[in-house]
């Protein structure tokens, strides 16, 4: 199934329905494919037109929204391979912006959730932009300075234990006595650079 081309605002209730309901069984389909099998079948700017559709629908039908919605779901079921790590905090995904309006969309929502720009709306905001890089999202557990696990994101409550992994990367900390005298999570990206292949 292709993105259909029209648009989200021509849909009746029923045809809202019969896509959402195929868009949610293609979208798991490449998740599985994608954070299961690492063998995905579409471009990422592909799946993100699928999740972007899928989230558009959902916006204009809010009733239509399905107990399976690709919109509250992160990642895929954990590898049966690894042991399992219930996460401290949920790893949720990042979101995409596509359009200027998304991005206006975006700046309002972060000066209405800080509260100096509540009480100034004229206060000028500062973002940087940087290109997407892929790589494998993990949570990094230290207690007492050090590090005791790492987990991929997996469904985005329990992923995969990679610790004995992890620890044999050089630049992830084994230790941050001076970061942490008690407990600290922190979200990592692991990313291997083509050149790493390459004879």
């Amino acid at each position: 199934m292709k993105v259909r081309e029209r648009p989200v605002g021509e849909l009746t209730s029923t045809e809202a329905d019969k896509e959402l309901e195929a868009l949610a069984q293609e979208i798991q389909d490449h998740d599985k494919r994608y954070h299961g099998q690492d063998a995905p079948t579409i471009t990422d700017a592909a799946y993100d037109a699928l999740r972007q559709r899928n989230q558009s629908i959902e916006a204009r039908f809010p009733l239509a929204v399905r107990a399976d919605s690709p919109s509250k779901k992160v990642g895929s079921v954990v590898a049966s391979g690894f042991k399992k790590i219930k996460h401290a905090k949920a790893m949720l995904s990042l979101g995409n912006v596509f359009s200027k309006d998304e991005l206006q969309d975006f700046v309002d929502g972060i000066k209405r959730f800080l509260k100096d720009c509540e009480t100034d709306p004229a206060l000028e905001l500062e973002l940087v932009a940087e290109p997407k890089i892929d790589g494998l999202s993990i949570s990094l557990r230290y207690e007492h300075g050090k590090l005791v696990n790492a987990a991929t994101r997996g469904d985005g409550v329990v992923g995969e234990d990679v610790t004995a992994n992890a620890r044999t990367v050089r630049t992830f900390l084994k230790s941050c006595q001076k970061v942490c005298q008690m407990y600290w999570t922190c979200a990592a990206k692991f990313i291997c650079p083509r050149q790493t292949f390459l004879p």
